[in-house]
């Protein structure tokens, strides 16, 4: 598998994962001048969450919510912003939250964490 075959098969893990948490899919690689939300999900609760997703073979460089440093933080906000404006008032919430989830891939498996409220 190479790198470009990595990522995707990272966020339909975990599209999947949060799926069966009862999470609603909104919206997946929606893409603005400022840059790209992996997924935009709605909880049971009916809050609106922007989901960064880092895939990695290994975690031998770091573990891969560690790249969500804080340029992407902003980019991932300002297209937050742009998405909010097209379509939060069509969507029932009660707020907005940032996710940062990092997948592992191995040979064998798939490694899923979850870091609610990451930034």
């Amino acid at each position: 598998m190479d790198g470009r075959q990595l990522g995707p098969l990272g966020e339909r893990a975990c599209a999947q994962a949060l799926r069966k948490r009862g999470y609603r899919i909104l919206d997946a690689n929606y893409r603005t001048r400022f840059g790209e939300i992996d997924i935009i999900a709605l909880t049971s609760h009916s809050t609106i969450v922007f989901v960064e997703v880092k895939t990695r073979r290994s975690t031998s460089c770091g573990i891969p919510e560690e790249a969500v440093h804080a340029a992407k933080q902003m980019r991932v906000r300002r297209a937050a912003i742009c998405w909010l404006g097209e379509h939060g008032s069509t969507i029932r919430h009660i707020g907005v939250r940032f996710d940062v989830i990092a997948v592992t891939v191995t040979p064998t498996d798939v490694f899923i964490h979850h870091v609610p409220e990451a930034f």
